[in-house]
């Protein structure tokens, strides 16, 4: 009976597990929820990768609910602007793409020149609502952040571009399961990917975050080393010199 009862509490490596679980199928409820108008989209986003930032930098047990709603308010205006310029410029990539396909000749070639640009604003679009969720700044630092990031390690892009882009594809090449792809997209499938991408773009990101406590919250008193968690020093083989100068670049 102990070692049941020990295995099925929350501190048990299960009822951790269980626990991120929860906060996941929550989370991508509540996005799947607040991006039913295509607007709001970008601002869920932003709201989900706040609440798994704050769940994978604390303890792992966060009320979802209250941190999505949190990281939803207070990114609503930058969120809604990054999202409408992506929407504009994929849908102008778009009509130049097929105006070049239809013309032919020497435009045929202009859409390689287009693709590229589309996969650049794909890049950004994936990066940029993470960037926002961790980082405090103008739509200038937030970008300048992005680029930073998102080619620093060309492998971490590749790898985050496959985990965004190949679900969506494989939902719709395959329409006879759309019905299982879509149940499993609500329930839990951005959330997947959203716990994903932030757990590899915090290994980027601590460096540059203010420390916090075990429960997600930034320090006041950052000279008490005892507040400092172990995965936050993890990886990390700058000095500390070396990394005021790279956040002065970043404009942080």
């Amino acid at each position: 009976m102990n070692l049941l009862s020990g295995f099925l509490s929350n501190e048990s490596a299960f009822g951790r597990l269980m626990t991120r679980v929860g906060i996941i199928i929550a989370v991508n409820i509540l996005f799947a929820l607040c991006t039913v108008p295509i607007i709001t989209i970008g601002e869920g986003y932003a709201a989900m990768y706040y609440a798994f930032m704050r769940c994978l930098r604390g303890d792992g047990v966060i009320n979802p609910f209250i941190e999505y709603m949190k990281g939803f308010k207070e990114n609503f205006l930058q969120a809604t602007i990054v999202w409408g310029m992506g929407l504009f410029l994929c849908g102008f990539l778009y009509v130049e793409y097929s105006w070049c396909s239809q013309f032919g000749g020497i435009f045929l070639y202009l859409r390689y020149g287009l693709l590229a640009l589309g996969i650049v604003v794909i890049i950004l679009t994936i990066y940029i609502f993470p960037v926002m969720a961790a980082f405090k700044g103008n739509l200038k630092k937030l970008f300048g952040n992005v680029i930073y990031f998102a080619f620093k390690k060309p492998l971490y892009l590749v790898t985050i571009l496959f985990f965004n882009i190949f679900p969506l594809v494989l939902t719709y090449s395959e329409p006879q399961n759309f019905p299982v792809y879509g149940f499993i997209w609500v329930t839990c499938g951005f959330g997947l990917v959203g716990m994903l991408t932030s757990y590899l773009l915090l290994q980027e990101f601590k460096p540059y975050l203010p420390m916090v406590d075990a429960c997600g919250d930034i320090i006041e008193n950052p000279e008490d080393e005892a507040y400092w968690q172990d995965g936050d020093l993890s990886g990390i083989t700058k000095s500390e010199k070396e990394i005021l100068e790279e956040m002065k670049k970043l404009g942080m």
